[in-house]
């Protein structure tokens, strides 16, 4: 596959999936938006590399449906790089249905990948 096919390729999926792994790592713990670049960036070895500006459409949209809520954290005492207030998002019941049928479906949808990659075997 040529260098540019395959950066557009990995680009597809990788847009595909971050709603749902947004989702499953707020359901771990609530998380600010640094946190979970940081998060996805060491998870995915790399492939998962975005910007704020991938990811914080995706939490607009996740909290205007009612998947996750946000609340800004509010440190005390002075302020510093560890305490500067930060939105934190969380998952809500709604986010955590929304993520158990998007595994779902995930998982049917690598199924019937592999099916096809692999053809019939008779």
């Amino acid at each position: 596959m040529a260098a540019g096919s395959e950066q557009r390729f990995t680009q597809q999926l990788k847009k595909g999936v971050l709603e749902m792994l947004v989702l499953r790592f707020l359901a771990d713990k609530p998380s600010h938006g640094y946190e979970l670049i940081v998060r996805l960036r060491e998870k995915g070895g790399g492939l998962l590399d975005l910007k704020e500006g991938t990811l914080y459409p995706i939490l607009y949209r996740l909290e205007e449906e009612g998947c996750i809520t946000s609340a800004w954290n509010s440190p005390d005492g002075a302020v510093s790089l560890a305490k500067i207030p930060r939105r934190v998002y969380t998952v809500t019941d709604t986010g955590r249905t929304v993520l158990a049928q998007q595994r779902e479906t995930w998982h049917h949808f690598v199924d019937c990948v592999e099916q096809c990659m692999e053809g019939e075997s008779q």
